[in-house]
């Protein structure tokens, strides 16, 4: 059984849909593409190079993939992200019959075969981003760590990591850190349900407060 580890970067309201560049994912209409990177610092591409350290195969939504198989290729395996990702395996959640150039990709027809290559033998799944794939993912209940790197910038609309439709759940937090430029970086792991509490009514034998 793999787990399933997911990387996110979101703004401070919950938006995680085209961090890195304006043409990355201009759907309805999302005009402020690229909005992460003034806040990337040395601390945030060191937990990027960090989630990628270990053994890893890729799990990716098909916009993500082609954004990746367009750039990473390109860069030289002097690049501690190059190195790790172009020798990973891919598998790629998509209906399109298009080819998948990147080296060792693989197409998923749904989220069945998701599930059937979590429960195979193998390195654990590594999701990058994937603003389409992810939401999916939590609604199935097949996340097993989250890396969420929230950036102080507000958005206002786009497409969220928690958006409609994510159930209920709790998580733990595992560790975090703040990068010089504010940018929070956590891990989570999911808890169980949601527990809830209410405010004990006051008791009626208290001694009432001398001002």
């Amino acid at each position: 059984m793999r787990r399933i580890v997911v990387a996110v970067y979101q703004s401070l309201d919950g938006v995680m849909q085209a961090p890195g560049g304006p043409s990355e994912d201009p759907s309805h209409g999302f005009s402020l593409g690229g909005w992460m990177q003034p806040f990337s610092d040395e601390r945030t591409g060191a937990a990027v190079e960090a989630f990628l350290a270990s053994p890893h195969a890729l799990l990716l939504g098909r916009r993500t993939y082609d954004i990746f198989s367009g750039y990473w290729p390109k860069v030289g395996t002097d690049n501690p992200i190059a190195a790790a990702v172009n020798p990973a395996a891919k598998h790629v959640l998509t209906h399109r019959p298009d080819p998948l150039p990147w080296h060792n990709s693989h197409a998923l027809a749904d989220m069945a075969g998701v599930r059937a290559l979590k429960a195979s033998a193998g390195p654990d799944l590594f999701v990058w981003g994937s603003g389409t794939l992810t939401p999916q993912l939590l609604v199935e209940g097949l996340v097993d760590r989250l890396l969420v790197m929230t950036f102080p910038v507000v958005l206002g609309a786009g497409k969220r990591l928690f958006g409609p439709g994510t159930p209920a759940l709790a998580l733990r937090h595992v560790s975090g850190e703040i990068s010089s430029s504010g940018v929070i970086i956590a891990r989570y792991e999911p808890a169980g349900s949601v527990r809830t509490l209410t405010f004990a009514a006051p008791k009626s034998d208290q001694p009432p407060i001398e001002r």
